[in-house]
């Protein structure tokens, strides 16, 4: 699809990566809703700040009320509580795939109808690496983020018909707020990021792939698994 004269919603769109996908939408001649649980923090000129907390399905069909000129929809809200599965804590575990999984197919089933309303779109789901690779210490983030793999992977069947097309983006640590604690060296420009993910869409590209350790990552799903000892 054209980026320009479309009509985003951009989830998370107040900070981090999706206030880099709200800035360069506009750029490219969109119109962006920046959607946040506190809008009043969304500061991109040009951008509409939208209310929606993906949590609550309330917010969720309020926001779908609102937007009701969208074309395209960019899945980035997302959290990361570092818990692991075996001893973490289970609110936090719950939490990650209420917001991953469960609070991303709660956007898309409420949006989708709005896309085919409007003649088709897009939809982007924001990854990440960990869709395919699971270590302990992010053991709840992984999981949430491979069911929302496997979700991607279901709706863009059920939705192609439908003049809709879905994309997935896995990339790993960015220079952003939620990554401030890892070494430069291993983060990547999420401007980089964002910038391929909007060619991906133009281009109808289903999986896009933002930096060459995911590219590995994915390359790598066919090998063996090796179990420590």
């Amino acid at each position: 699809m054209k980026i320009e004269n479309s009509v985003a919603v951009v989830t998370g769109g107040n900070r981090g990566l999706g206030r880099h996908f709200v800035t360069q939408l506009i750029e490219r001649g969109a119109k962006v809703y920046a959607a946040a649980r506190n809008p009043e923090a969304v500061d991109v000129p040009g951008a509409i700040p939208l209310r929606l907390d993906i949590t609550r399905p309330e917010s969720v069909a309020k926001a779908a009320q609102v937007a009701t000129d969208v074309t395209l929809l960019i899945n980035n809200a997302g959290i990361s509580t570092h818990s692991s599965l075996i001893d973490g804590d289970f609110d936090q575990i719950r939490l990650e795939m209420e917001t991953h999984y469960f609070g991303s197919l709660g956007v898309t089933r409420a949006f989708a109808p709005v896309i085919e309303s409007n003649g088709g779109g897009a939809i982007l789901n924001v990854l990440s690496i960990l869709s395919w690779v699971h270590p302990p210490d992010y053991g709840a983030y992984s999981a949430a983020k491979a069911a929302e793999w496997a979700m991607t992977d279901a709706v863009r069947q059920q939705l192609a018909p439908r003049g809709i097309h879905v994309s997935s983006l896995h990339v790993g640590y960015m220079d952003t707020d939620m990554a401030s604690y890892v070494d430069p060296e291993n983060k990547v420009d999420p401007v980089m990021v964002v910038s391929t993910a909007l060619e991906g869409i133009t281009s109808n590209v289903a999986e896009i792939i933002a930096d060459e350790r995911s590219r590995i990552a994915k390359q790598n799903l066919a090998a063996p698994l090796t179990v420590p000892a």
